[in-house]
């Protein structure tokens, strides 16, 4: 099937059709005969997922979780479908997703906020509650068993507030949602990664993600699975360039003079002016325009997330104050 990618240690990738061809991945996890799946997609992914599971010999009954990094629907929004399909699976979520994943109708409004209600049900389809007693909290530290292989949870904010990544103790590896940033394989140079952080509204925290990448790194891991997209190594070398791309992006948002669209205007074409920088620092094949294209939709959001993050910024340092 060509959606599915093996990588080492019963490692798969399965593109989710989300966007366009590799932009975002669900990784399953195999462990003698039994699975684990990691974040879902959206609605349309189901059946590439279960088709994947066909060709790794795994039936649904086998598959004993499923493991959200956090809930933002390009890896959340098949949550409900997906168990629904998966009988015996019960659904890992930190401990802030926990009531979105049983009732989705907030999380399903802070969306059509950002991408309006028609272009939301285009990308994601209608959101499935999941019972509330196959879900278990993802609390920081704790162990996960699959077949006598152990995932562990870490609490990993940043990105968003309920965001976690999974340590796989065999693979020495972490899937890392949007934690470790984005890496594009259209970006690869000889087989060398790139990797963009992601400043997503509404919850983006710059300190915050300069500790969790720090956080990951510390355990030494030989490879991080990202949802966009997948399997990158030389991790040292690539959280170098995160907590290098994030600091040139706070300068950018505090840069930004305007207000409203004209702010966020200015600030999307300093984001525009670091990935031309980077073009010639990385040595790309792209052009500057065609790696623009690649990442549009990616620096839409992160200038918008910047945006937000910079109102944030303003109303706390207004209530330190003195009246």
């Amino acid at each position: 099937m060509q959606h599915l990618i093996a990588h080492p240690q019963g490692i798969y990738a399965v593109d989710s059709g989300y966007g366009r061809p590799m932009l975002a991945a669900i990784h399953i996890i195999v462990n003698d005969g039994h699975a684990a799946i990691v974040d879902t997609g959206s609605n349309a992914s189901v059946p590439r997922v279960l088709s994947a599971l066909a060709q790794l010999g795994i039936g649904p009954d086998a598959v004993d979780w499923v493991l959200l990094t956090h809930i933002h629907l390009d890896h959340a929004g098949a949550a409900g479908s997906l168990m629904c399909a998966l009988p015996e699976a019960r659904l890992v979520v930190h401990p802030r997703g926990v009531r979105h994943m049983i009732d989705p109708a907030r999380l399903w409004e802070g969306t059509s906020s950002v991408y309006g209600a028609e272009r939301a049900f285009e990308l994601y389809g209608r959101l499935v509650p999941v019972p509330a007693e196959r879900i278990v909290a993802a609390t920081d530290g704790m162990e996960i068993d699959l077949a006598g292989r152990v995932l562990r949870i870490l609490d990993t904010p940043g990105h968003a507030r309920h965001h976690v990544c999974i340590w796989d103790e065999k693979a020495r590896a972490f899937f890392t949602g949007d934690t470790f940033g984005l890496s594009y394989r259209e970006l690869d140079v000889d087989g060398r990664a790139f990797v963009f952080p992601t400043t997503t509204p509404t919850q983006f925290d710059p300190a915050a993600m300069h500790g969790s990448i720090d956080r990951l790194l510390a355990f030494e891991p030989h490879a991080m699975y990202l949802t966009h997209f997948s399997r990158v190594t030389e991790t040292e070398r690539l959280g170098a360039d995160l907590h290098r791309l994030i600091d040139t992006m706070i300068a950018v948002a505090q840069a930004a003079r305007g207000e409203g669209v004209a702010r966020h205007v200015e600030i999307l074409a300093g984001l525009e002016q670091i990935v031309r920088e980077e073009t010639a620092r990385q040595g790309w094949a792209l052009s500057e325009d065609d790696a623009l294209e690649l990442l549009r939709m990616d620096l839409e959001l992160n200038a918008q997330g910047l945006g937000v993050w910079l109102d944030a910024q303003r109303e706390l340092e207004a209530g330190c104050v003195p009246a």
